[in-house]
């Protein structure tokens, strides 16, 4: 393969409004606007040089779905409309499907592209303007962001609903109500005691506000305590049995990241100095069994082992190898799994994060990862010969994108595995029958317990087997 093809990040670049007068706040494709700018002044290639984009996607926004419901006038096509804003008008346009791991395939499935010889110059935003919303829909502003289209945005691949009917009617189609249900799985795989287990929980994600609190990017940059993670207050409530609201990934935020990509050979005809050169070293993609009733269990990931293993041996290092880590943290069980899967040992000296995770830096609906990926090109260029890994996830630790990255090229030519030689493997694990109207005695696999805004408890979710080994979903009576 011509070196020259070899898949650069060049740019990258993130914004943070906050305590900005709803009225005059930015809107989600003026966020972008300033991200994919700054992605450009971070390259050393100017604004104006987004004009020659041949390649320009927006991750979809939480606000997209909710003007689409009616809340605020719509935005009919973001990509479209930031094309427009940065003169991109020849550049193919895509919005991405619902998941966090939407910015970590973009980079993936772009870099081989770029190899291919298809792409030159392409450009990643996102942004979510959801605090601006619920101020301006609290004090009875009403923000008009409309802007028209004769088209809607182009899918880059098909939306596919993340629970099933049974899922749904349970209350399993809430992130908050349905990471739990991993978490306790894990207490019993480790043999906790929930005293015990509660206090991993806040020495866990306490590390994560260290990061936060030196983050000049992160909604809550305060560092914590454990305990003030862990135990419930007034000011912590417990959301859904073991988590706190310290625990759970912060959407209402206004932040926005963008990153460009490219080749060497490009790169070097637009004068980009190599200092700011970021390679992906390895990458991979995988999906468990998709609905959260057909999982294996629910303290492993089969496909983030597989995707680790794919991505590590890509790159040509180990775990043990790698500098610095982001691993998706909405919640804590998504960080344990995939912390156990890449075979990261409990006690860790590293920081499991490079931005402060989701519930501290933030968590901007899909795409958080991007923001992960930007501090981590950031974080690379200043210890140049290190390298970075960034996991992404989405909807309930069903899709799975791995990044490594490098400031320095793998020693054999650039090369992607195909996701789909490796998906087969992990679709034929077996996985229970699950039964709609179970009876008769059973155990219980894992449960959650939803808590009220009053911090009192409102209904349990039960996931068990019975004795022939089915498995059975269910709902306490609400008392």
């Amino acid at each position: 393969m011509n070196d020259d093809l070899t898949p650069i990040l060049v740019g990258a670049g993130q914004v943070i409004e906050k305590g900005v007068d709803p009225a005059e706040a930015m809107g989600p494709v003026e966020l972008m606007v300033e991200a994919a700018g700054r992605a450009a002044d971070d390259a050393g290639i100017g604004r104006k040089k987004l004009a020659d984009l041949d390649l320009l996607i927006a991750v979809k926004s939480v606000v997209d779905v909710l003007t689409v419901n009616g809340i605020l006038n719509p935005i009919q096509n973001p990509p479209e409309a930031l094309a427009q804003r940065l003169g991109a008008h020849p550049a193919r346009q895509y919005i991405t499907a619902t998941g966090g791991n939407t910015p970590q395939m973009l980079v993936n499935q772009t870099a081989q592209r770029i190899a291919q010889g298809r792409v030159r110059l392409a450009l990643f935003a996102g942004a979510e303007a959801l605090d601006t919303m619920a101020r301006s829909l609290q004090t009875g502003l009403q923000r008009d962001w409309t802007i028209p289209s004769n088209s809607d945005p182009e899918m880059l691949s098909p939306e596919r609903d993340g629970t099933n009917a049974m899922e749904k009617a349970h209350g399993l189609y809430l992130p908050a109500n349905t990471y739990p249900l991993f978490e306790n799985a894990l207490r019993g795989y480790y043999g906790r005691t929930i005293e015990d287990h509660q206090a991993k929980l806040g020495q866990l994600f306490s590390r994560f506000t260290e990061v936060a609190a030196n983050n000049p990017y992160a909604w809550f940059p305060v560092q914590r305590r454990a305990e003030e993670i862990a135990v419930p207050s007034p000011a912590n409530r417990y959301v859904a049995f073991p988590y706190t609201k310290r625990m759970t990934a912060m959407i209402k935020v206004n932040q926005s990241a963008a990153l460009i990509m490219t080749s060497v050979g490009f790169a070097r005809e637009m004068g980009i100095d190599a200092s700011r050169w970021i390679y992906l070293n390895g990458c991979a993609d995988a999906n468990d069994h998709w609905h959260v009733t057909e999982r294996v269990n629910y303290y492993t990931s089969p496909a983030i082992a597989a995707a680790g293993k794919k991505a590590l041996a890509m790159a040509g290092v180990t775990i043990d190898e790698i500098d610095f880590l982001d691993l998706y943290s909405c919640f804590p069980s998504a960080v344990q799994i995939s912390r156990d899967m890449l075979g990261i040992i409990e006690n860790d000296p590293r920081h499991l994060t490079v931005t402060g995770g989701l519930p501290y830096h933030g968590g901007p609906g899909n795409n958080y990862a991007m923001h992960a990926i930007a501090a981590m090109v950031e974080k690379l260029r200043n210890n140049p010969g290190k390298k970075g890994l960034v996991t992404a996830n989405g909807w309930y630790i069903t899709k799975h994108s791995l990044g490594i990255y490098g400031t320095e090229p793998n020693i054999k030519p650039w090369f992607r595995e195909a996701p789909s030689s490796y998906q087969a493997g992990i679709d034929a694990q077996p996985h229970p029958e699950v039964v709609s109207t179970p009876s008769g005695a059973g155990i219980v696999e894992t449960y959650t317990v939803i808590y009220d805004r009053d911090n009192e408890p409102n209904q349990g979710i039960v996931i068990g087997r019975l004795k022939d080994g089915r498995r059975f979903l269910a709902n306490t009576p609400q008392d």
